[in-house]
């Protein structure tokens, strides 16, 4: 197949993971016969420095060009004094929304021979595997009104709004729920419906939709419960179906569990274009040290593969080459443990590359 693939690294390390995703993505276009074409843009802190916008149109009109997007991070400390329609961050937004990405999944998936990195007891974590499916471009993100106000006594206020309709849950919760059909056929739907209107609707809505999926179990959870139940017994949640910022919360969360934010892909997906990211964040405080884990990108290039272009056997091969080398005892800082090889990103990058069959 011939695929086009927008390269956007962004800001801090993701000058340093992305390369490492796309010369793996490289290899198994050699070994499996397919024709990559990768394009490069600016996006976030790079973009403002060059341009004065976190999103050009020539970054975004590449996106809408491509088969699929490939997204490092955004933002740091140098662009946090910019108005917040400036902001690195909003590039993500703006992408999302441009490309109709209103479906986000976020496996947390501990490897076996990382269960000694988590924080949290082995009998805690063990064979841990979860699916957060976050709705991406709705909510308390995008409700309207929004902005910073001047009262008439000097002082300002801030408003944001969390508004979903009727559409827009129900298709986040057909996503889930098809997910859930793959997997343990177990739906955990969390909101705040005890207190919240806009949750109400949700939990509404959701169980409306599931009555065209009675092959999954379907349970409702307040989002504070579902956070102490994330540390007190994960392995009771297979699919968590969550809002937007929800979901944003309760996947980094849930990325802990696994040991290391560093280890977990997403991919956001939506009616034609997806797009493919770690779910962390830019860490300027490693950047340029080569010492950011690279697995969650190379992990997210295996996604792709998977629901951008339904190579599934690629991205299989791309997930045992990571679980080889963890298992060969290679890591990076952020998961090391006594005993193990500490190397790098590029050499990270290297040894998945080398276990790729």
């Amino acid at each position: 197949m011939n695929a086009k693939i927008a390269v956007l690294a962004g800001d801090g390390v993701g000058c340093e993971i992305v390369p490492e995703a796309v010369k793996v993505l490289k290899a198994i276009g050699q070994q499996y016969h397919h024709t990559f074409e990768f394009v490069s843009a600016d996006i976030g802190g790079q973009a403002i420095d060059k341009v004065g916008v976190p999103l050009p149109n020539e970054t975004l009109a590449l996106a809408k060009q491509s088969d699929a997007v490939l997204l490092g991070a955004v933002g740091g400390p140098k662009w946090e004094g910019l108005d917040y329609s400036l902001r690195p961050e909003r590039a993500l937004l703006g992408i999302r929304e441009a490309l109709g990405l209103y479906a986000n999944l976020r496996p947390a998936k501990l490897y076996a021979t990382l269960v000694d990195a988590s924080t949290l007891k082995r009998e805690v974590v063990e064979g841990i595997d979860i699916l957060v499916v976050r709705e991406l471009t709705g909510g308390i993100y995008f409700g309207k009104p929004k902005g910073i106000e001047k009262l008439p006594n000097g002082e300002e206020r801030g408003i944001n709004t969390e508004v979903y309709s009727t559409e827009e849950v129900r298709r986040i919760a057909k996503v889930a729920f098809e997910a859930a059909r793959k997997r343990r056929k177990k739906v955990t739907s969390v909101d705040k419906a005890n207190v919240l209107e806009s949750s109400e609707l949700w939990r509404k809505v959701v169980i409306d939709v599931h009555k065209s999926y009675p092959d999954v179990e379907l349970g409702h959870i307040y989002v504070d419960n579902a956070a102490m139940q994330l540390v007190r017994n994960p392995r009771q949640f297979d699919v968590l179906l969550c809002n937007n910022m929800f979901g944003d919360i309760l996947s980094d969360e849930a990325a802990m569990l696994t040991g290391s934010i560093g280890m977990l892909p997403s991919a956001s997906v939506g009616a034609k274009i997806g797009l493919f990211e770690p779910i962390h964040g830019s860490a300027p405080d490693i950047a340029g040290k080569n010492i950011a884990n690279p697995i969650a990108t190379i992990a997210s290039a295996a996604m792709m593969l998977s629901y951008a272009f339904q190579l599934d056997k690629e991205a299989e091969a791309i997930e045992r080459a990571i679980v080889k080398t963890l298992d060969l005892g290679y890591r990076t800082k952020d998961i090391q443990s006594p005993g193990m090889r500490i190397i790098g990103t590029t050499e990270m990058g290297d040894a998945i590359l080398r276990n790729l069959n």
